[in-house]
């Protein structure tokens, strides 16, 4: 068997209840990353369903979370909003496995700078020490995709697509360096919680999807 048929085999025996998993659905590309978790769900071969939420009610039923990309800004406003910013910040650190991809992890931060403007006023789950700079790599025409490696959880090459990508330049001790690119840190965890500068729902590998942590792992 290959590592990586051996590994899928292995996260599919630690699943042994039913799952749901959600992609908040406040502001972002949605549905590439709900079609990427149910690929993952498939490959699996597990009992999960995933779904879009928003609501309080609804982040407060799933077992694991997807923070899409998109922009940072209207997303924390938006959740801050209509409530869910806190019910995210509970359930995270109550060991909710969670992705923040993109402007996902920018929201997980606790502190970010904009390339172009610096400071940013905006609502943050000061869940991850780190600091941030938005629009690291440029704006939406300096859009690109390199082939990156995250060793540590296994996975040795990877299709990073980088859109108006974030990145970061220190982290605290808590938090644990991933990948980087042009030696600048792009992907970061910290126990339940893994934050990426790139897109993974917009290539066809969902291996950072089941490498991801899950609930049980949290559980023991």
């Amino acid at each position: 068997l290959s590592i990586r048929r051996q590994r899928q085999m292995c996260i599919r025996d630690r699943f042994s209840m039913s799952l749901t998993f959600g992609v908040l659905s406040i502001q972002g590309d949605v549905l590439e990353n709900i079609l990427s978790v149910k690929a993952a769900i498939d490959a699996l071969d597990i009992d999960a369903t995933v779904t879009a939420v928003r609501t309080t009610d609804e982040i407060s039923k799933v077992d694991g979370l997807v923070i899409p990309g998109g922009e940072s800004t209207t997303i924390g406003q938006l959740s801050k909003f209509n409530g869910s910013l806190k019910i995210l910040k509970e359930k995270i650190e109550e060991g909710m496995p969670v992705l923040g991809i993109c402007a996902g992890m920018v929201l997980l931060s606790n502190n970010a700078n904009d390339k172009v403007v610096g400071k940013i006023d905006q609502p943050l789950l000061n869940i991850l020490d780190i600091k941030l700079e938005r629009n690291s790599f440029g704006r939406q025409r300096e859009s690109f995709e390199s082939d990156i490696s995250l060793d540590s959880i296994g996975i040795p090459k990877f299709n990073g697509v980088f859109i108006r990508a974030p990145s970061i330049s220190d982290v605290g001790s808590d938090v644990e360096v991933l990948s980087k690119f042009n030696e600048k840190i792009i992907a970061v965890k910290k126990n339940n919680v893994i934050g990426v500068a790139f897109h993974p729902e917009l290539t066809t590998d969902i291996c950072l999807l089941y490498t991801s942590p899950s609930p049980r792992d949290v559980e023991e």
